[in-house]
């Protein structure tokens, strides 16, 4: 799988929401795409991701 880019190697297929929750990512604080698709935050834990998907996610920060 290529996140933001880079290769990770899926070991079996997980929903978005575990795969978020074990990579660190704050579910509120981020945008996901997915396949060139933004997913909305109430699919990301019936989304399953395999091996051969592209996934960008990207994190909202503040500023002044």
């Amino acid at each position: 799988m290529k996140l933001n880019g880079e290769t990770v190697t899926l070991t079996e297929e997980t929903t978005l929401v575990s795969f978020l929750e074990n990579n660190g990512y704050s579910s509120n604080k981020i945008a996901v795409e997915l396949n060139g698709d933004i997913i909305p935050r109430s699919r990301y834990a019936s989304v399953i991701l395999t091996d051969a998907d592209k996934l960008e996610v990207v994190c909202f920060v503040g500023g002044g």
